[in-house]
């Protein structure tokens, strides 16, 4: 596959989203309502004043999802899972967000200032979404290899952010090619490891640079690890998108409560990648504009001690020392001997003019 880029650049709403501008930084707030509306809301206010870009939701219901059944694979087995004994069903029931929620929790972002879009599981979510004109859609990575769904949101001609979650390169390939053809210009592939909470060691950062590679697009992270190091690594790594789970505390409990940032954590998050993105730069070699001024602090060659004219330069009487007015520290074998032509005090930069 050809590393040339197959997709027009991403615009969220007015936001570009690029290498040439700071991560685009998204609250995913999932089910960390605790099915309360107000606690929805003050979510949305908490992530506007950490200084997010975007909230994200997420659009289904238990029965769109699953079917109500508590047995065999439809129940959760996983020890290691946190939800273990759950059924899907009970844990779609608790984490969904209610649809007549999504038009007041969409308004209260636009009066702040975010961008609001939202993860839709079928296609009636795709419509009912259409109708509240979300500005993009985001694929979670369970969803990333059902075509159907994805041809439904690439016919939209929205901007689409895909999770790669399990995803082979053969199923992103087909995932890809199938928006594609349905109509998406506009791409991000985000690297996301679907365990809940991920370790950094499952994360496999290194994949970032190389989905942009493989298929052209914009890439980023889905990060599910704890803290804000994953996340400011990818930006160091191309990520232009940083998605994490968001809630106002984790005490207060939830579905994704464990692995989601508090608001001091999220405001950390969006400083932290910035200045990630920022020392980026370019491949530079030299003194930059502000290091001019330290120049005069590296060593060069000083007399440090008072020399008659005729005397001959010593161990004793010629060092490298800071500042930086002298010749460089390089010629120090070369005057080693050299008798200087005037009268010389301590504390005077070598200079050319002093021999001879």
């Amino acid at each position: 596959m050809s590393a040339d880029s197959y997709f027009d650049e991403v615009r969220i709403g007015s936001r570009p989203v690029g290498r040439e501008r700071p991560p685009l930084i998204i609250a995913e707030m999932s089910g960390n309502h605790n099915q309360s509306l107000e606690r929805a809301l003050a979510i949305v206010e908490a992530a506007a004043a950490a200084g997010a870009h975007a909230l994200k939701l997420q659009t289904y219901t238990a029965d769109s999802m699953t079917i109500d059944l508590r047995r065999d694979e439809f129940v959760i087995t996983d020890s290691q899972s946190l939800w273990a004994g759950r059924s899907l069903y009970e844990l779609y029931q608790q984490a969904h967000t209610p649809w007549e929620w999504h038009e007041p929790i969409m308004r209260r972002c636009r009066e702040l200032g975010l961008l609001c879009f939202s993860t839709p599981f079928d296609e009636q979510a795709v419509d009912f979404l259409e109708e509240l004109r979300v500005p993009a859609y985001k694929v979670a990575s369970f969803e990333n290899t059902d075509l159907p769904l994805i041809e439904k949101i690439a016919a939209t001609g929205k901007p689409m952010i895909i999770s790669a979650g399990m995803a082979t390169v053969a199923e992103l390939d087909e995932t890809v090619r199938a928006a594609r053809r349905a109509g998406c210009r506009q791409l991000v592939l985000l690297k996301c490891t679907s365990t809940y909470p991920a370790t950094p060691a499952d994360s496999h950062l290194r994949t970032i640079p190389h989905l942009r590679q493989l298929f052209g697009c914009e890439v980023g992270l889905s990060d599910h690890t704890g803290g804000l190091g994953a996340a400011v690594a990818a930006v160091a790594l191309g990520a232009t998108v940083i998605e994490k789970h968001f809630t106002l505390c984790r005490a207060d409990g939830g579905v994704d409560a464990a692995f989601s940032l508090e608001p001091d954590e999220l405001r950390r998050l969006v400083v932290e990648t910035e200045r990630s993105w920022q020392s980026l730069g370019e491949v530079h070699y030299g003194p930059t504009a502000a290091e001019q001024r330290s120049l005069v602090f590296r060593r060069s060659l000083y007399i440090v001690a008072d020399l008659k004219a005729g005397d001959r330069l010593t161990p004793e009487n010629l060092r490298a020392i800071r500042p930086g007015r002298g010749l460089p520290p390089k010629y120090y074998r070369l005057l080693l001997g050299k008798q200087v032509n005037r009268p010389v005090r301590r504390g005077t930069p070598v200079s050319w003019e002093l021999f001879g």
